[in-house]
């Protein structure tokens, strides 16, 4: 194993005297090489869009999309797998972040689990992986045992694979069907990936999983219609969101999200449509969930 050719484990030229700077220089170089890390995403544009249309694909046919990683890639990965939940009101199983390790490792490190490629195997076995599935393969150095172990897995059953790393040529993306390359170069700190390349990890998991769920109907607008109101937040922001999307007063929202069974989509349907709840249902039902086929389809 050689990590000296790797740009996340180089030294950063530009921070050599960190332990000297005051903290004025300190935020301002941090700052400035975060700065670098959108431009950086960007290029992987092509790619992270083959990625979405191949997540909106395994959900239409009922799939699962799974992250996979060690370390802070693992972790980042079970974040935004469990943001979907009350994000899009998704299914707990609909969307798994599995780290290395097990959940434990989300605070305490498993020595030794992310060098292990039939343990990312086994992971995805005790998960029932599907072919129908997909698997998100997240490695800043590009190299971790665990996802490649996990990607093989999944290609060997004929699962969707996608692979992300933030290194040129990963050894993940030769074990990837669509492979996400992000190099955000040195860090300021060497070798602590929790940083740029988790800024660009994070960056890409927001992208994949909100234009997956874009792409099968749960956002209309830019609103999250089907946001879960499972706290007293939740339950206030979704009558906005039905005032938002339909143009009612707050009485009205309010009266509908009561009547829909505090169901923002179906609410927005049943005003927009001044159609009762059950006929409503059955319109966003025919739409597959898209409020703007549902009323598109009322006005015809």
């Amino acid at each position: 194993m050689d990590l000296s050719k790797l740009t996340t484990e180089t030294r950063n030229q530009k921070t050599m005297h960190l332990d000297t700077m005051s903290v004025h220089e300190f935020a301002a170089a941090m700052n400035a090489e975060d700065q670098t890390v959108p431009v950086s995403v960007s290029r992987a544009l092509p790619a992270i869009e083959q990625a979405i249309t191949a997540i909106i694909q395994t959900f239409n046919h009922h799939g699962r999309l799974f992250y996979i990683g060690a370390g802070t890639s693992g972790r980042l990965g079970v974040l935004d797998a469990a943001e979907c939940v009350p994000t899009f009101g998704t299914d707990p199983e609909m969307v798994q972040g599995l780290i290395a390790g097990g959940m434990q490792a989300m605070t305490v490190a498993v020595e030794g689990a992310e060098d292990s490629l039939s343990l990312g195997r086994q992971d995805l076995i005790d998960h029932k992986l599907a072919a129908v599935d997909t698997v998100v393969g997240i490695s800043a150095s590009g190299r971790t045992p665990y996802v490649v172990g996990g990607l093989d897995y999944a290609d060997a059953i004929g699962a969707t694979t996608i692979s992300i790393a933030c290194n040129d040529n990963a050894v993940i993306s030769q074990h990837a069907q669509i492979a996400i390359e992000c190099p955000v170069g040195p860090e300021i700190l060497t070798g602590s990936t929790r940083l740029k390349s988790g800024t660009a990890q994070k960056l890409i998991l927001n992208m994949l999983s909100t234009g997956a769920m874009v792409g099968i109907g749960k956002v209309y607008g830019n609103l999250m219609v089907d946001v879960r109101p499972t706290n007293e937040k939740l339950v206030e922001r979704s009558k906005r969101i039905i005032q938002q999307a339909t143009g009612t007063d707050a009485d009205t929202a309010a009266e509908a999200f009561a009547a829909a069974g505090e169901n923002v989509k179906l609410a927005i349907v049943m005003v927009l449509t001044q159609l009762p709840k059950a006929a409503a249902a059955e319109r966003l039902q025919k739409a597959h969930g898209f409020i703007a086929q549902a009323v598109k389809n009322e006005e015809e």
